[in-house]
């Protein structure tokens, strides 16, 4: 029998973090819950957007190599967090804005950089050139130059936060969907299992067309692919996913990895991990209970399961 909460269902779409955003309550009699995560999104999107002229972020950047800029409590968060997983050197890297915008894949003007100005963007994007006081809440970058960008960890962010609004609104059912990044809350009421099913993009076909689905509880889905963002020169084709280690487009056999976890800024990192790492990675998720699976699809179709079985 399904759960009456599905009965109650309330949803809103709308534009924001660069994707298409959607968001369902289940259990609720008011639009009270998706209002206030779109205005909680907005209010993300204000400090941390780097595509606009102003913003917490942009204040940084603009005073690369001059002074540190004292930010607010949620962005100082967010950045001490990205150093951390940026120092590990795994591939995930918030400081990689100059390299990015070097190359410009996925917007206007995009090109192959010249060896020379790759060589130079790569001198200003070390995440050891990030500094950070924590008693001042400052954040100043050591070189003129450096950019941060937090587009690879933000939505995980600011989809956890949604999920801590609705619980204190006491929503205990819903679907935070952030466009690649889908946070499931609580209990599904639209099975008699109270599992989710989260169906797994192929990368070859159309958005929405699966290869197949994973039936499970509550959890971050986060994936991450190169198949849709590319520059195609001469017959090849060059991905958005720039390495910062090599400063070109990632050397990768993979298309997509779709991991499953916990939290939703985990499950941005954790991507990016096996992403990086070409493959799995021995023993992934093993002394972590928060990892729960993950779904590797390879660029000539064939795929491979941690933890899940596809249905």
């Amino acid at each position: 029998m399904i759960d009456n909460l599905a009965q109650h269902r309330t949803h809103k779409s709308g534009y924001a973090l660069g994707t298409n955003i959607q968001l369902t309550t289940f259990g609720t009699i008011d639009n009270a819950g998706v209002n206030e995560a779109f205005k909680l999104i907005q209010k993300y999107e204000d400090l941390l957007t780097v595509n606009r002229g102003h913003s917490e972020m942009m204040s940084v950047n603009k005073s690369a190599g001059l002074d540190p800029v004292q930010v607010s409590g949620a962005t100082y968060s967010l950045v001490k967090t990205s150093m951390k997983y940026s120092q590990q050197n795994f591939g995930f890297n918030a400081a990689i804005g100059p390299l990015v915008k070097l190359w410009k894949i996925g917007f206007v003007g995009a090109n192959i950089p010249s060896e020379t100005d790759i060589e130079n963007q790569m001198q200003i994007i070390n995440p050891n050139d990030v500094v950070l006081d924590d008693k001042s809440q400052s954040v100043f970058l050591r070189k003129s130059g450096m950019e941060l960008d937090l587009g690879g960890i933000a939505k995980g962010y600011i989809a956890d936060r949604i999920r801590d609004l609705w619980h204190a609104m006491g929503i205990s059912s819903g679907i935070i969907d952030l466009g690649g990044n889908v946070l499931f809350v609580g209990d599904s009421p639209t099975h008699d299992d109270h599992k989710w099913i989260v169906g797994v993009q192929n990368p070859t076909s159309e958005r929405g067309e699966t290869i197949g689905n994973v039936r499970i509880g509550e959890c971050s889905a986060v994936t991450t692919g190169i198949y849709e963002r590319y520059l195609e020169i001469n017959g090849k084709k060059y991905h958005h996913v720039i390495d910062p280690r090599t400063g070109y487009p990632l050397k990768t056999d993979l298309a997509s990895v779709t991991v499953f976890v916990k939290n939703s800024i985990e499950g941005e990192l954790e991507a990016k991990r096996l992403f990086f790492n070409d493959g799995p990675i021995p023993d992934w998720g093993v002394n972590n209970d928060d990892l729960y699976g993950a779904v590797l699809i390879y660029q000539d179709g064939s795929a491979t399961m941690i933890n899940v079985d596809l249905i």
